[in-house]
């Protein structure tokens, strides 16, 4: 699944549906295939965001750490629950 979503941020031209075959045999349904593509596509664009507007100055690295730790945990859980099905 990581590896789907790091394909899809940074070479989102070369998707193929072989793509989302690959997920397809670990298990993933197509309803889990789109909560993916859209998660992906949601933290790209946030990002995006953030970056225009200038969050990623000094004032606020201290709040930006503490995005990226809570984003790390979520998808950290996302992660486990999508591998218990």
């Amino acid at each position: 699944m990581l590896e789907f979503a790091e394909k899809s941020t940074l070479h989102p031209s070369s998707m193929t549906p072989a793509d989302l075959d690959r997920l397809r045999a670990c298990g993933f349904s197509d309803k889990d295939l789109l909560d993916i593509v859209h998660i992906t596509a949601y933290f790209n664009y946030i990002n995006r965001v953030a970056d225009a507007v200038g969050i990623g100055t000094a004032s606020e690295f201290g709040r930006k750490v503490e995005l990226r730790r809570r984003v790390i945990v979520w998808w950290s859980e996302l992660i486990r629950v999508f591998a218990q099905r």
